[in-house]
Formats: C-alpha cells, structure tokens, sequence
C-alpha cells in the first residue's frame, strides 16, 4: 500500500497547477474548501470524485484522504479549518455552490495566508457564515464497488457517447439489468442515467478546459444535440459551456 502524505494542518493559500498537474494523495487533521478561481478541478477519495468549476468548492472534511487533478490552467484556492471547526456540520466531502460574495470571500482570504490581524478574523467568521449557508450540488462520480457494477460504470466512462442501454451494458457485463439497477441506487445512490449524466458533464467539463468548442463536447459527450447539451449543462452549473472560460 502506498504511503499517504499526512499534514496535520490543512494550507491556506492560492496556487497555480498546470493542465493535467496532480496532487497526490494525501489527508490533513484540519477540513478542508477546495476551489477553483480558474479551471476545472478534480478531487478524488476512496469514495469516487468530487469535481468543480468556478462556481462550485469542494467540501474535504477532516482525516479525508484525498488527491487533486487539474483540468486546464487551475488557479487553486484552499481554506484549511481546524477539525473541530465545522460549519457545514458534514463529515463527507460535498459540492458547494460558490456565490459571487463567497468567492471574492476565498480569494481575498487566501491571497495573505499569513495575516493575522482582526480584519482578517472577521473575513474568517463572514467567510464560515457564507459556506453554512451555502447549497449542496450532487456533482460526483461515486466509485462502485461491487465488480458487476464496476464493469458497467467503466464502459460508460470510458466511451461517454456510448449509446447502449443498461439492459445492453449488463448483457455485456455478464449481469442481470434488474441487479444493476438495483445496485446502482443502493450503492451509488443514483440511476443509472443520474450516473452516465454525471460522467458526461465530468467528461464535459475537461474538454472544455482544454478549449473544444461546445459542440464537439456534445458530441463527444454522448448529448443528442448541442442545445441539449447547453440545457443540461446549465442545470447542473448555473451558466453555458460556451461562457465557460468567460467566468470571473
């Protein structure tokens, strides 16, 4: 088994990692905000991947062990709490909607790590303010576990403009289609086309990242048509793949 890098205090402070820069698996005593200013960020656990844009942070709660991936130039943006400072009152990682005030929040509170003066404590207790009331967004990639269910969710993640049903899928994964739905929702909490739509906007998101214009990302990404794309898109993030690299 690997070692894990272990840091009991989880680092304020803004960085840059380069398209496809990882940060290899690692855990902190402290919670963790993860946020992207620009790019696409990735966070893996044990327990599937976390991924994000601009308008969305990471939640990684303490003792999680945890690694990051950039898509794009990712400007990165981490807020260390200490454990028994939990304003979300969660002990799983989670997707956070980034208002426009707890952004400007993260990046003034991170570009001075350092400062300890009262101004930036009470920019600390706003900041805590805004991520309790901040809304929860299912944008994850649950890892099964269960190899049936593993061997579906590699197929789907691995070509997403794949067509195939789940009746299909199972037939070619050697299991039943009731079992594989049934797993699914029991382990993933989700359907299977919650799951494959959740792995096309994870597929989406890179691309975009990486500047492919927004209908070949449809196309790619297994979308009927780039105006389905665009309103599936739009729910999930709040804004058009075509103003993706236009966010603040």
């Amino acid at each position: 088994m690997p070692d894990i890098r272990h840091t009991p205090k989880a680092p304020t402070r803004a960085q840059t990692l380069a398209a496809g820069e990882r940060i290899d698996a690692h855990r902190h005593d402290d919670h963790q905000i993860v946020y992207a200013g620009s790019g696409v960020l990735a966070v893996t656990t044990g327990a599937g991947t976390w991924f994000a844009p601009g308008t969305r942070a990471i939640w990684v709660p303490a003792g999680t062990v945890h690694s990051h991936r950039a898509y794009g130039h990712l400007e990165l943006h981490l807020v260390g709490l200490p454990a028994g400072d939990n304003p979300l009152g969660l002990d799983a990682p989670a997707v956070l909607t980034v208002s426009p005030l707890l952004r400007e929040l993260i990046l003034a509170y991170t570009a001075a790590p350092d400062d300890t003066s009262a101004e930036r404590r009470r920019l600390r207790a706003v900041l805590r303010d805004q991520l309790r009331a901040s809304p929860q967004r299912p944008v994850q990639l649950p890892a099964p576990t269960d190899p049936r269910l593993g061997a579906v969710c590699a197929m789907v993640h691995d070509d997403p403009a794949d067509p195939r049903t789940l009746s299909a899928l199972a037939t070619a994964a050697g299991a039943g289609e009731r079992t594989l739905s049934r797993l699914f929702r029991s382990e993933l909490g989700m359907t299977f086309p919650q799951w494959r739509t959740q792995s096309r906007l994870y597929h989406a998101l890179r691309m975009l990242a990486d500047d492919v214009p927004v209908t070949t990302v449809a196309h790619r990404c297994g979308w009927s048509s780039p105006s389905a794309f665009i309103d599936v898109f739009r729910r999930a993030f709040g804004y058009t793949p075509g103003t993706h690299h236009r966010r603040p």
